[in-house]
């Protein structure tokens, strides 16, 4: 972070004394106003619900310039890491800022891949849910419990406990989701295999069975781990700004990271791609492609109450570039599986047009999003709706471990305090 040359002045209307603020740059994106000493120099607070135009920490993992629709993770562009690594790769890039060279890659990939198996009482806990509890409910106790399971490696004052802790949670998260699902289905869980790859060995674990030895498919295989990559960081979403603040206290690291899964759970962040394709089955049920412009003119009714999933979003006001390479791995992975002509694929590809082509739609730059297309390549792969979230905690899982590391290893941070702008009762007394 870098001190700019130009200040910030806050000035009153009531002839109080103006105060300057100052200015800070990064190395790119937009300036940002250190507010830290608003309240000691006027006694006011900010107001910014949603934190829409507040920073809250300093980071160098990843950028978003939402107006001309980038992504980059460390500096590199969603694209090429899409097209040219493979999912560890881009692990070790989050965690570490760089992208490994050949024996770091197979040291790491090796480290990973002879840390996915969960402590065999991780069963039994399991156990005891209900077996028709919903994924991700299984998933934030699975992950929660791990604390008491490896508690070996939870003083966030050793650098090393931490690396131990991010290690461990990627390696073993497949194989918590894997656990969740197989529970729900009442099959017996599935042990990982150290000769397969990370994307490779969770297919198996979801779709194996003690009777029959699993194939893994290359094109279903490379999809799922696209669909890792494009998921793995986003900058302080919801879901890694709640790792932070529940971080910020202290706790462990898998209590953290099980924070984030819970904040990830709603529909309005993690399940957003669940409840696209929910939206995708009932216009299919309800008349399929030839519905598709009556729909559309309900979404442009306000008062229709009919919402248009997987288009738009927070940050982007352009096209949502994990979008365009989640739309290709569609096309190849329907090809692949001889679904070519999936009705929901139509039907979306029918909704985009009329979204990229309509002045309602485009003046209110609702591109589709990354979760438009995921549902329908999970679908296709024969990953369940209830389960779509849970593969995103998966993949999002080195994002956060990533940022709660950064902020435990700034001397600067604090635990977070955000405050209020109060409109209850004054003082009263009974």
């Amino acid at each position: 972070m870098q001190l700019s040359d130009k200040k910030a002045t806050l000035s009153f209307s009531d002839g109080s004394p103006s105060v300057e603020f100052p200015v800070y740059k990064g190395t790119v994106g937009p300036e940002v106003i250190d507010i830290r000493k608003l309240y000691g120099s006027t006694g006011m607070f900010t107001y910014d619900p949603g934190f829409m135009a507040t920073a809250s920490c300093e980071s160098a993992i990843t950028y978003i310039d939402g107006d001309q629709g980038k992504l980059m993770y460390r500096g590199y562009p969603i694209e090429q890491l899409a097209q040219n690594c493979n999912f560890l790769d881009v692990c070790y890039l989050i965690l570490n800022g760089e992208l490994p060279d050949e024996k770091q890659k197979t040291d790491f990939d090796w480290l990973v891949t002879h840390h996915t198996m969960v402590q065999e009482q991780m069963q039994t806990f399991l156990h005891g849910f209900r077996r028709d509890a919903h994924p991700m409910a299984i998933l934030t106790g699975l992950v929660g419990a791990m604390s008491a399971f490896y508690h070996d490696s939870t003083d966030i004052t050793n650098p090393e406990h931490r690396r131990i802790s991010a290690i461990r949670l990627i390696a073993k998260m497949p194989t918590l989701v894997a656990m969740a699902h197989k529970y729900t289905l009442g099959q017996p869980l599935m042990y990982p295999r150290n000769d397969l790859s990370y994307t490779g060995n969770f297919l198996r674990m979801m779709f194996g069975t003690p009777c029959d030895d699993y194939q893994v498919n290359e094109v279903v295989e490379r999809a799922l781990d696209r669909i890792f990559i494009l998921h793995a960081e986003h900058e302080q979403n919801a879901s890694t700004s709640t790792v932070r603040l529940c971080g910020s206290s202290g706790t462990n690291p898998f209590a953290a990271i099980a924070s984030g899964v819970a904040c990830l759970w709603g529909p309005a962040h993690g399940g957003a791609n669940e409840a696209c394709l929910n939206m995708l089955e009932e216009l299919q049920a309800n008349g399929g492609v030839e519905k598709v412009g009556e729909f559309m003119e309900k979404v442009k009714d306000k008062n229709s109450g009919v919402r248009l999933m997987g288009f738009g979003h927070r940050v982007y006001k352009n096209y949502d570039p994990r979008a365009k390479l989640m739309q290709e791995t569609c096309k190849e992975v329907l090809a692949a599986l001889g679904l070519e002509n999936d009705p929901l694929f139509k039907l979306a590809m029918e909704l985009e047009r009329i979204a990229l082509e309509d002045p309602y739609f485009v003046e209110r730059k609702l591109y589709p999003n990354v979760d438009f297309y995921s549902g329908i390549v999970q679908r296709a792969i024969g990953i369940p709706t209830p389960l779509f979230t849970a593969i995103f905690a998966l993949a999002r899982t080195v994002g956060w471990i990533s940022q709660w590391d950064e902020m435990i290893s700034d001397p600067g941070y604090k635990i977070g305090r955000p405050r209020q702008l109060y409109t209850g009762e004054t003082e009263r007394n009974i």
